[in-house]
């Protein structure tokens, strides 16, 4: 069971707080693949910026490190990975798993949604909606990704999206 998604379907399952990030990110593409990191403008994604990371691209090899974390996202982690590879400060069910999604939005230079439930330190199960969006440096090349994540605590309840998700993931 595949739990991340490629295409627009992810709109019909998703948090409306994921879909309004999308959609600020589709509209900055303005015709193009992927936008520009200089189309980004913080300013325009004030409500949404304690959940956002952005993750340099680097090269030869490929590798991912944070460069901006937002405040709900290292209350989460329980620290800030700023300056950090993804490699050794992840977020998710494993280390390889995150990896990937930073992978699989590199190779296909575009957006990845990832609706992942997993435990945290303490014991406490995370639902934690991801969506992964490249930007480009030089308009080709994907440079950064922007990641919005949202989270819900399983323990409190599932949101309905949450609950529609599944037969999506079941397919």
């Amino acid at each position: 069971m595949d739990r991340r998604i490629a295409t627009l379907q992810f709109l019909e399952v998703c948090s409306p707080a994921v879909a309004e990030v999308f959609h600020y990110w589709d509209r900055k593409r303005a015709g193009r693949a992927l936008p520009l990191r200089s189309d980004i403008d913080p300013n325009e994604l004030r409500r949404h910026l304690t959940g956002i990371v952005l993750v340099e691209v680097k090269r030869d090899p490929v590798d991912f490190v944070y460069r901006l974390v937002g405040t709900r996202e290292v209350a989460a982690r329980g620290n800030d990975p700023t300056g950090k590879r993804v490699a050794e400060s992840w977020y998710g069910a494993n280390a390889q798993d995150v990896v990937a999604n930073y992978e699989r939005v590199v190779a296909s230079r575009s957006f990845l949604y990832d609706f992942d439930v997993f435990v945290r330190t303490g014991g406490r199960r995370v639902q934690d909606e991801s969506l992964f969006m490249p930007l480009a440096t030089d308009g080709e090349e994907v440079g950064q990704i922007m990641v919005y994540s949202y989270y819900g605590d399983t323990w409190a309840g599932s949101r309905p999206t949450a609950r529609k998700l599944l037969p999506v993931l079941d397919e």
